[in-house]
């Protein structure tokens, strides 16, 4: 194997790998997500305050991931939940907590500019 094919091979396990890696944290192309967000889904943005004052998706709220076991009643009698965040790590995170609550209609958005982008958009 050629140092060319060897590293074109490592730079293709990479987009695989990282594909997966989005997959499995819930962000990502979601056939649903634009239609759910649009329709009034509870949007809950799970950085830290700082993070939130900085720039924020207009309407939703701000529940850090490390506040969320406090602030369970806000999601009860919603239909659908969508966390994000920077990047959408502590998104997926929140998400599987809400998950283990017994929370089911929980979508992990990814990162909270894909959100503004969907809000954003005609």
């Amino acid at each position: 194997m050629s140092v060319y094919s060897f590293k074109f091979f490592n730079i293709i396990l990479f987009v695989v790998m990282f594909n997966l890696f989005k997959s499995f944290m819930g962000g990502g192309a979601n056939p649903e997500l634009a239609a759910i967000v649009k329709n009034g889904a509870y949007l809950v943005d799970v950085r830290t305050p700082e993070e939130f004052a900085a720039g924020h998706v207009k309407g939703s709220v701000n529940i850090p991931l490390d506040q969320l076991a406090q602030h369970l009643d806000k999601f009860k009698g919603k239909s659908h939940i969508v966390v994000f965040c920077r990047s959408g790590n502590r998104s997926g995170q929140a998400k599987a907590f809400l998950n283990q609550q017994g929370f089911t209609n929980v979508i992990n958005g990814g990162a909270w500019e894909d959100i503004n982008a969907i809000l954003n958009s005609k």
